[in-house]
């Protein structure tokens, strides 16, 4: 079933690291059939397991300058130099072709990119922890970070909070179940309107 142009819907999930999006999405496309993940391009290189089509799609770095010139991203972003991530058109075609609802997980500038583009027919959600003091104790909880690495990430967390109001709602992860809830009834709401 493919929609038409206008009922073309994405969801987009942005957070500063550490506040859950990815336990939100999982949780979400558990409980939405009609939810399918977008697949991110990258110029990175594969790490441990992962797989072409399946993590990302990967580009060697002049793969993907290309794929800019031929304007095969819907949105782009350079990382650090030479280390590309974006959302190819094709993407979003080949789930909009199964009458699916695309949901990304995405950064925050790309959040706020996607919503610029997509408008009314994206439902943007910011997530974030009650306050940077509870990210850092996740981060440090993690155990997956240097202490350096973790006062980057909350830094760049602080920065990433001033683009809040970019998106339609703000959902506080403080506690895991309400967040869930929470999120579940945005989305009822906006698959339904």
């Amino acid at each position: 079933m493919v929609r038409p142009e206008n009922q073309r819907k994405v969801i987009i999930l942005s957070a500063p690291s550490g506040a859950g999006k990815s336990t939100v999405i999982r949780h979400l496309l558990q409980e939405f059939p009609q939810l399918e993940f977008s697949i991110s391009a990258t110029s990175r290189q594969p790490r441990g397991t992962e797989q072409h089509g399946v993590e990302y799609y990967f580009f060697k770095t002049e793969e993907f300058e290309q794929l800019i010139q031929e304007d095969a991203f819907v949105e782009y972003e350079e990382v650090y130099a030479g280390s590309y991530y974006g959302t190819l058109r094709s993407e979003l075609e080949r789930i909009w072709s199964k009458g699916n609802t695309i949901i990304f997980d995405i950064d925050v500038k790309g959040g706020v990119n996607l919503k610029k583009l997509f408008g009314d027919q994206a439902l943007a959600i910011f997530i974030k922890v009650p306050s940077i003091e509870e990210l850092r104790q996740r981060l440090i909880n993690r155990a997956t970070d240097t202490p350096e690495a973790i006062e980057r990430r909350v830094a760049k967390a602080e920065e990433e909070l001033t683009y809040e109001s970019s998106f339609d709602y703000t959902l506080v992860n403080d506690d895991l179940e309400t967040a869930l809830q929470q999120a579940e009834t945005l989305i009822k709401d906006f698959i339904l309107q």
